[in-house]
Protein backbone atom coordinates (compact mmCIF):
# COMPACT_ATOMS: atom_id res chain seq x y z
CA UNK A 1 0.00 0.00 0.00
CA UNK A 2 1.27 3.31 -1.01
CA UNK A 3 0.18 6.02 1.61
CA UNK A 4 0.67 9.74 1.17
CA UNK A 5 1.66 11.37 5.27
CA UNK A 6 0.86 14.94 5.42
CA UNK A 7 1.86 15.55 9.36
CA UNK A 8 3.33 18.74 10.42
CA UNK A 9 4.37 16.75 13.90
CA UNK A 10 7.89 15.29 13.53
CA UNK A 11 7.26 12.32 15.85
CA UNK A 12 4.55 11.41 15.08
CA UNK A 13 5.19 11.00 11.53
CA UNK A 14 8.51 9.07 12.64
CA UNK A 15 6.09 6.75 14.35
CA UNK A 16 3.26 6.58 11.42
CA UNK A 17 6.56 5.69 9.09
CA UNK A 18 7.96 3.57 10.77
CA UNK A 19 5.13 1.58 11.67
CA UNK A 20 3.95 1.31 8.03
CA UNK A 21 6.99 0.26 6.91
CA UNK A 22 7.41 -2.04 8.99
CA UNK A 23 3.89 -3.69 8.08
CA UNK A 24 5.55 -3.51 4.33
CA UNK A 25 3.66 -0.49 3.61
CA UNK A 26 5.50 2.63 1.62
CA UNK A 27 5.11 6.53 2.91
CA UNK A 28 5.49 9.70 0.88
CA UNK A 29 5.65 12.38 3.59
CA UNK A 30 4.32 15.98 3.25
CA UNK A 31 4.99 18.45 5.90
CA UNK A 32 2.91 21.29 4.81
CA UNK A 33 -0.65 21.49 3.63
CA UNK A 34 1.01 22.92 -0.18
CA UNK A 35 3.68 20.07 -0.22
CA UNK A 36 0.49 17.62 0.30
CA UNK A 37 -1.35 19.34 -2.02
CA UNK A 38 1.60 18.58 -4.88
CA UNK A 39 2.48 14.96 -3.58
CA UNK A 40 -1.39 14.40 -3.84
CA UNK A 41 -1.78 16.17 -7.25
CA UNK A 42 1.30 13.80 -8.65
CA UNK A 43 -0.78 10.67 -7.57
CA UNK A 44 -0.71 6.95 -7.10
CA UNK A 45 -1.19 6.72 -3.61
CA UNK A 46 -4.20 4.15 -2.36
CA UNK A 47 -4.50 5.92 0.90
CA UNK A 48 -3.98 9.42 1.65
CA UNK A 49 -3.81 10.80 6.10
CA UNK A 50 -4.37 14.21 6.51
CA UNK A 51 -3.10 15.98 10.16
CA UNK A 52 -6.30 17.84 11.04
CA UNK A 53 -4.42 20.91 11.53
CA UNK A 54 -1.36 21.79 9.24
CA UNK A 55 1.09 24.53 8.63
CA UNK A 56 1.71 26.49 5.51
CA UNK A 57 -1.72 28.90 4.83
CA UNK A 58 -3.93 25.31 3.82
CA UNK A 59 -6.49 24.00 5.76
CA UNK A 60 -6.71 19.79 5.79
CA UNK A 61 -10.38 20.00 5.16
CA UNK A 62 -9.73 22.48 2.34
CA UNK A 63 -7.21 20.55 0.78
CA UNK A 64 -9.43 17.37 0.69
CA UNK A 65 -12.47 19.57 -0.95
CA UNK A 66 -9.70 21.06 -3.12
CA UNK A 67 -8.31 17.52 -3.98
CA UNK A 68 -11.54 16.10 -4.31
CA UNK A 69 -13.35 18.99 -7.00
CA UNK A 70 -10.13 18.12 -9.32
CA UNK A 71 -10.99 14.71 -9.42
CA UNK A 72 -8.93 12.86 -6.75
CA UNK A 73 -10.82 9.97 -5.24
CA UNK A 74 -8.22 8.41 -3.02
CA UNK A 75 -9.23 6.97 0.02
CA UNK A 76 -8.31 9.75 2.55
CA UNK A 77 -8.35 9.72 6.56
CA UNK A 78 -8.23 12.56 8.89
CA UNK A 79 -6.24 11.94 11.87
CA UNK A 80 -6.47 14.49 14.42
CA UNK A 81 -6.12 15.98 18.15
CA UNK A 82 -9.72 17.28 17.47
CA UNK A 83 -12.32 15.16 18.65
CA UNK A 84 -15.89 16.10 19.20
CA UNK A 85 -19.03 14.77 16.13
CA UNK A 86 -18.02 18.51 14.85
CA UNK A 87 -15.10 18.08 14.18
CA UNK A 88 -15.56 14.69 12.89
CA UNK A 89 -18.75 15.73 10.60
CA UNK A 90 -16.28 18.74 9.30
CA UNK A 91 -13.66 16.01 8.07
CA UNK A 92 -16.10 13.77 6.56
CA UNK A 93 -18.04 16.99 5.35
CA UNK A 94 -14.63 17.47 3.61
CA UNK A 95 -14.74 14.39 1.64
CA UNK A 96 -12.64 12.28 4.08
CA UNK A 97 -13.66 8.52 4.30
CA UNK A 98 -12.45 8.07 8.26
CA UNK A 99 -11.23 10.05 11.01
CA UNK A 100 -9.15 8.14 13.97
CA UNK A 101 -8.42 11.02 17.54
CA UNK A 102 -4.64 11.50 18.37
CA UNK A 103 -3.44 9.70 20.73
CA UNK A 104 -4.60 6.65 18.80
CA UNK A 105 -3.06 3.43 18.34
CA UNK A 106 -1.07 2.23 15.48
CA UNK A 107 -2.64 -1.09 14.50
CA UNK A 108 -6.00 0.79 14.62
CA UNK A 109 -4.55 3.10 11.82
CA UNK A 110 -3.16 0.60 10.48
CA UNK A 111 -6.17 -1.52 9.96
CA UNK A 112 -8.03 1.50 8.77
CA UNK A 113 -5.74 2.06 6.50
CA UNK A 114 -6.02 -1.31 5.16
CA UNK A 115 -9.43 -1.67 5.31
CA UNK A 116 -9.79 1.54 3.31
CA UNK A 117 -7.70 0.44 0.70
CA UNK A 118 -9.25 -2.94 0.42
CA UNK A 119 -12.78 -0.99 -0.09
CA UNK A 120 -11.37 0.97 -2.85
CA UNK A 121 -9.94 -2.10 -4.61
CA UNK A 122 -13.29 -4.11 -3.80
CA UNK A 123 -11.19 -6.66 -2.04
CA UNK A 124 -12.86 -8.33 0.93
CA UNK A 125 -11.47 -7.97 4.27
CA UNK A 126 -8.89 -11.17 5.50
CA UNK A 127 -8.69 -10.35 8.89
CA UNK A 128 -11.66 -11.74 10.02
Amino acid sequence: MRILLIEDDEEVARLITAGMGEAGHQVTLAATGPEGMTQALAGGFDVMIFDRQLPGGIDSANLLKDLRGRGIGTPALFLSGHGGLKNWMKGLDAGGDDYIVKPFVFTDLLSHCEALCQRESGQAASRL
